[in-house]
């Protein structure tokens, strides 16, 4: 399909062909008719991404800063790949669509195919020719409201939330400062509730369009705006000011405590400067609020992509429940959309579009993108004639395409001799497209299905979000191909069990991305510890560092927590460094806590291995981010191994002290790689046993639960 994207290291706008999105439960599949290019929110999106590599820095100083400490951590290449992964990549543009239900998943049965909706969200209703979009953002388009004009209903939900925001009443005056497209939907539903609105902009002739879509009063200067708001209000002031314009200065805020009358509402809905000018603030008592997007619910992957709506009763206007509002109030002719869209270009067009927006050489508010009816031309994706891979070639396909599989897995395999990169699917289109276009991969898919049912396909790596790693693993094992799933094996025991049959039944490789037992470090600190042959005492410490509290690794059903999803790789290294398994379990987790800064949901794991040693894991979210994130020490038949974060190591015995590592961070990944690939060319059994597997993703899932428990010898 036909999809507009952007290239964020260059910036370059493209029109490019990339695979359709799966069908998922809680959502549909819709085939636009017609979407809508936000200006000012694209304008910005696109200058970034075009602006130089200082100018990107300075716009997101955060993502520098983490640049930074993985340099410190990781080391040049390590960061170097990471940071390419990030920025050659492609990015959907756009948020606001209309068309068609092509499909519907499991628990989205409100809808039907063939009905009309209108579509929200970035990421979902993008400027594409066929969108997945989560059921609460997508609502029924009234017989009365055309595609063109439907497809402005997520930024009519934005405008329409700010003059909730805002709690005007009948009578009232408001004044709308910024009259770009949500401005001028915002003077439109104002009008509709019976406000005098005045409204202000810079441009002359967006006054002009405001007037024509009902602003009792215009103006283009602060003066102007002065004598206007007071002349509708009989010299009062503003009873509610909404910000919609976008500018990085504090002047539209400042103009606002101006306009506004005394204990008077501003409402800030447009990305500006917020430098208050306390003194007027202050003088006027104002009460200064900010509208968040389209309503409550955005920002809420409980809501957004799970479906789980809000009573009613207790949240009356939802994101959902503002665009069914705003398409009602056009269905009843309180909205004029037409008086809006000032262009209209054929998806084919969309470079013209952009160049219109970016370069400002006419006039311009909405501008609305239109696409071939369904059937009326080919659009879908042709297939590519595949080839038969060499002998001497592993064929190898990723299902799953995220940063980790970006930033380490796939440079990691580059690197290896003899192989062939056949297919990789992701969650998006444009996630596999990007891994195909950076990776070299021979065809791109948003289903696994595809991935498991080429036959060229001898081994496949899993790399996606933990709670399908089990059962996809599993089939792809039914199917006759060696597999390499990124930890955890699986979230609970039944994926495990389901998994562990699988690998014994078909004969095939499974190996899980137990990557610290092949750090350089950890293979000569195991030979020395060896020697002493005796148990060993372990305090393994992880300053884990805190996740936000929407981190999809938190969530029990998708990521199954950090204990499960992380903790796994240390219970693995206890495992490797003492040849053992562990026999018995105790976890103590922490009372979690959610803050700003995020998810404090630490805990101490006791290990008891089958040779009788002991390990303690600290895993600590609540730390300083500078300290180093793993140290391990071990002491064993008079001796001591100690091992700081991979980058360095020591060994003490007889008061003599060996130097281990070169001071630079290698966790494995490459190394891990290759031993596996080794396997699957000779034939070996996996470098990891079912066995260790097995016991580490138990005892991983009885940690979880802050259990205490004894694990059986059988697996």
């Amino acid at each position: 399909m036909k999809q507009v994207v952007q290239n964020y290291r260059t910036g370059e706008l493209t029109l490019e062909q990339v695979p359709e999105p799966a069908l998922k439960p809680g959502g549909v599949l819709v085939r636009n008719a017609c979407s809508l290019i936000s200006a000012g929110t694209e304008r910005t999106i696109v200058e970034t991404a075009q602006s130089s590599m200082l100018g990107k820095a300075r716009g997101r100083p955060d993502l520098v800063r983490q640049v930074f400490d993985t340099f410190k951590r990781e080391g040049f290449r390590a960061t170097y790949e990471k940071v390419t992964a990030r920025l050659n990549q492609i990015k959907p543009l756009g948020y606001s669509a209309s068309g068609v239900i092509a499909g519907v998943g499991r628990h989205a049965e409100e809808f039907r195919i063939g009905d009309r909706v209108a579509s929200a969200g970035g990421g979902y209703a993008v400027h594409a020719e066929l969108n997945y979009i989560p059921r609460n953002l997508c609502v029924k388009i009234p017989d009365a409201v055309s595609f063109e004009t439907a497809c402005y209903t997520t930024v009519g939900a934005i405008a329409l939330h700010g003059v909730r925001q805002a709690e005007p009443r009948i009578g009232e005056t408001v004044a709308v400062i910024g009259l770009g497209l949500v401005g001028q939907l915002t003077v439109q539903l104002l009008k509709s509730s019976g406000c005098a609105v005045l409204g202000v902009d810079i441009d002359a002739s967006a006054c002009e369009l405001a007037r024509n879509s009902g602003a009792d009063q215009v103006a283009s200067e602060r003066a102007a705006a002065i004598d206007a708001v007071n002349a509708l209000s009989e010299g009062r002031g503003a009873d509610r000011v909404i910000i919609t314009a976008a500018t990085k200065s504090s002047d539209p805020l400042v103009l606002a405590a101006e306009l506004a009358r005394d204990r008077a509402t501003i409402v800030v809905v447009g990305l500006i400067g917020m430098d208050v000018p306390r003194h007027l603030f202050y003088q006027k008592e104002l009460e200064l609020k900010l509208s968040r997007s389209y309503g409550p619910g955005r920002y809420d992957v409980d809501y957004e992509e799970k479906g789980q709506d809000y009573p009613i009763g207790y949240v009356r206007w939802t994101e959902r429940r503002n665009m069914e509002a705003f398409l009602r109030l056009a269905s009843e002719g309180k909205i004029n959309t037409d008086l809006l869209t000032t262009h209209v270009f054929e998806i084919d067009r969309a470079r013209d579009a952009y160049d219109l927006v970016l370069n400002r050489s006419e006039r311009y508010c909405g501008i609305v993108l239109r696409y071939p009816e369904a059937g009326s031309e080919s659009t879908t994706l042709r297939p590519v004639p595949r080839r038969a891979v060499e002998s001497d070639e592993l064929a190898i396909s990723f299902i799953g395409a995220g940063n980790f599989a970006r930033g380490v897995l796939l440079p990691a395999l580059k690197r290896e001799s003899k192989i062939r990169l056949l297919g990789v699917s992701a969650a998006t289109g444009i996630s596999a497209k990007n891994a195909q276009s950076q990776f070299g991969f021979e065809f791109a898919a948003t289903g696994f299905e595809e991935i498991l049912a080429d036959e060229r396909t001898r081994v496949v790596f899993v790399a996606t979000q933990h709670d399908i790693h089990a059962s996809v693993a599993a089939e792809a094992l039914r199917r006759g191909k060696h597999v390499f799933v990124e930890k955890p094996l699986a979230i609970n025991e039944q994926g495990l069990r389901t998994v562990v049959k699988a690998a014994r039944d078909s004969g095939m490789i499974l190996m899980t991305g137990f990557n610290r037992r092949f750090a350089p470090v950890a293979v000569e600190m195991r030979k020395r510890l060896e020697e002493m042959n005796a148990p060993m005492t372990i305090s393994y410490r992880v300053n884990a560092g805190r996740l936000p509290a929407d981190h999809w690794t938190l969530d029990p059903d998708i990521g199954g927590g950090r204990i499960i999803g992380e903790v796994c790789h240390f219970i693995d290294f206890v495992q490797f460094i003492t040849g053992a398994v562990p026999v018995r379990v105790d976890a103590e987790l922490t009372r979690r806590v959610v803050s700003a800064a995020g998810v404090d949901d630490s805990a101490i794991v006791s290990l008891g291995m089958s040779d009788g040693s002991v390990a303690t894991i600290v895993y600590a979210a609540a730390g300083d981010g500078s300290v180093p994130k793993e140290r391990i020490e071990v002491f064993c038949g008079g001796a001591y191994g100690l091992i700081d974060d991979f980058k360095e190591a020591r060994f003490v015995r007889e008061r003599k002290i060996l130097q281990l590592g070169g001071g630079s961070q290698d966790k494995g990944h490459a190394r891990e790689i290759n031993a596996f690939l080794k396997s699957v060319r000779e034939n070996r059994d996996s470098p990891i046993t079912l066995e260790s597997m097995f016991a580490t993703t138990l005892a991983s899932i009885i940690a979880a639960h802050g259990s205490s428990a004894s694990l059986s010898s059988e697996f």
